[in-house]
């Protein structure tokens, strides 16, 4: 549970074949359909070698997932996905980062766990005023539903689903774009850390910084370059190479650009369930995505050298 250390993963010797894993999956306890013994046993039917569940501010489904992923013989890999803001040079622009926080170990610091509970009420304030925007637009809807699906760490998603069933959007899409996405009437802002502290937080709860999806920062070749220069002095440890949203050619791009920088490769599918039909555990949008155990090696080693 969240507020305690998780429990350390043992790595099992995997009954299938090697190579073939996940660094980056989302259960039930975020903003994912699946609980996360339905991940776990989606992860077996898979033949993983090796998951990362890597839940939006809460480490509650790795923890559950746990004892099914060790009966399973699943290496399961402690992880976490943070909301940041990225300031230009002149701070007069900001971009929406996600980073994904690995911890090998299975046991970020309790220093970290306590800055986790502060991020955790931070999104319950952003939930209150986004149920009151969206009330004042005539839609009928209360927390307590919302929480219903995303329980206390419920986010935009578990929004448009509700939005959806009540027949004021027609897709998930249509109610990003007409009430909760960023260019949305109703849109509330979360108050994120930048993504520099983000990154020395993760450092200082002795886990392993990440850029997840980099295709998201909608840099030119050359910014993307100095930002992430820019983020490695402040402690950046690797680069999400594989993603669904990455088409071979920009995987070949951020494998040359990591191995360029000295970071870390790492991918995963970005699985959610039913919010991305089109996502596949492991394998990502139409397959587009092998990501192989030579990446979790390199996380390790990562973790004990420093």
């Amino acid at each position: 549970m969240l507020g305690q250390d998780p429990p350390v993963a043992e790595r099992p010797n995997s009954p299938y074949s090697p190579g073939f894993i996940d660094l980056h999956s989302h259960t039930s306890e975020s903003d994912g359909s699946l609980t996360p013994e339905e991940l776990v046993r989606l992860a077996t039917e898979t033949r993983l070698d090796a998951l990362a569940i890597t839940d939006h501010d809460t480490f509650t489904g790795y923890t559950k997932a746990l004892p099914f992923a060790r009966e399973a013989g699943l290496d399961l890999v402690c992880g976490i996905e943070l909301n940041t803001k990225l300031f230009s040079s002149d701070r007069r622009q900001e971009k929406s980062v996600h980073l994904l926080a690995y911890f090998p170990g299975g046991a970020p610091s309790t220093e970290f766990v306590a800055w986790l509970l502060g991020q955790q009420e931070e999104r319950r304030r952003r939930n209150r005023e986004l149920v009151e925007a969206l009330r004042h637009r005539g839609v009928d809807i209360s927390l307590s539903e919302v929480e219903s699906r995303g329980r206390s760490l419920a986010g935009r998603p578990h929004f448009a689903r509700i939005l959806v069933e009540k027949g004021y959007a027609a897709t998930h899409g249509d109610a990003f774009e007409r009430f909760i996405g960023e260019d949305a009437p109703s849109f509330v802002e979360r108050q994120s850390i930048t993504t520099e502290d983000a990154i020395r937080i993760v450092h200082q709860g002795v886990g392993i910084p990440v850029i997840a999806h980099p295709i998201r920062l909608q840099l030119s070749r050359d910014a993307e370059e100095n930002v992430l220069n820019r983020l490695k002095r402040a402690g950046l440890a690797g680069l999400e190479v594989y993603h669904s949203e990455h088409p071979p050619e920009l995987q070949a791009h951020y494998r040359q650009l990591a191995e360029q920088l000295e970071l870390l490769p790492t991918g995963g599918s970005d699985f959610h369930g039913r919010a991305k039909p089109n996502v596949r555990l492991g394998t990502g949008l139409n397959g587009n995505l092998r990501v192989p155990l030579a990446f979790l090696d390199g996380i390790r080693q990562f973790a004990v050298k420093h």
